[in-house]
């Protein structure tokens, strides 16, 4: 659901926010136009690691893409390697969902019929002492 204190008000649905679908129901595998491991690198190269112990988990980061191929509402949910709630320091979370932002070319879905989706996109960062270790999907 929208959230009109931080969300774009520029971002919107094309389909009405009851349409939005999980990305995986209409891809055939990951839905950028950059390959997995180019991701991987832009992460590695831009995230700067913290290097604090006890900062160990996963950050997600969830968004939609819409029929226009342009990313929004983005949200975080954060937990412990036991999948416990866990708060990471802001250098983290902020970090990551700043670099998730600045990645523009998302793949333009179609339904079964062609016509252009809107759909649920995340993505899974493995966190170990603050480090960056691994990006999931």
């Amino acid at each position: 659901k929208q959230d009109l204190i931080i969300d774009s008000s520029t971002f919107k649905t094309c389909n009405g926010d009851s349409l939005i679908v999980q990305y995986f129901n209409y891809s055939n595998g990951f839905p950028l136009r950059r390959e997995k491991k180019e991701l991987d690198v832009f992460f590695i190269n831009n995230y700067i690691p913290v290097g604090l112990k006890n900062q160990n988990g996963r950050v997600r980061v969830r968004f939609i893409v819409n029929c226009l191929g342009k990313s929004g509402r983005f949200r975080i949910l954060e937990g412990d390697l036991n999948y416990n709630k866990f708060k990471f320091d802001k250098r983290i979370s902020s970090q990551l969902l700043k670099l998730t932002k600045e990645i523009n070319d998302w793949i333009i879905m179609e339904d079964n019929h062609g016509t252009p989706i809107d759909y649920y996109m995340y993505l899974t960062f493995i966190i170990e002492a603050g480090n960056l270790k691994e990006i999931l999907p």
